[in-house]
């Protein structure tokens, strides 16, 4: 199974905004992709969806629980520095690499600019969806 680590803004467009970026949440819901996330990124995306999109408690707890429900937990046991331009993107790549992420999915120019974190690639979400398409399914 293809799995990917996620950054915010991969699933603030999800939640907030649908399209390609809500399409892979549900190819998770489905257990067709495995998404790997991080307590830092779990947070960070309900700070910005609190603080920029002014959701509510109801909705950011629902929001909480649902990519809980969907994803791979995973907890970082190293500090990676990769990311000079934004220090905080470094989460992402610690989740990947912990996780053994197949790629890292991002629409943020400071880690599509890496283009691969070893042999990680890092890819934008319809570059992701469509190789999430042609990925073979379980």
């Amino acid at each position: 199974m293809t799995s990917a680590t996620f950054d915010t803004s991969v699933y603030v467009r999800a939640l907030h905004f649908g399209g390609p970026a809500a399409l892979l949440l549900g190819r998770a819901r489905a257990g067709l992709i495995r998404i790997d996330i991080s307590d830092p990124i779990l947070n960070e995306t309900i700070r910005v969806l609190r603080d920029k999109f002014q959701w509510d408690g109801y909705m950011l707890q629902d929001a909480r629980a649902k990519l809980l429900s969907i994803a791979n937990r995973v907890s970082p046991n190293q500090t990676l520095s990769v990311v000079d331009a934004d220090p905080d993107d470094n989460r992402v790549v610690e989740c990947a690499v912990t996780a053994n992420s197949d790629y890292i999915v991002s629409e943020d120019d400071d880690l599509l600019r890496l283009v691969a974190i070893g042999r990680t690639p890092v890819v934008t979400v319809r570059d992701f969806v469509r190789l999430s398409v042609a990925a073979p399914h379980p």
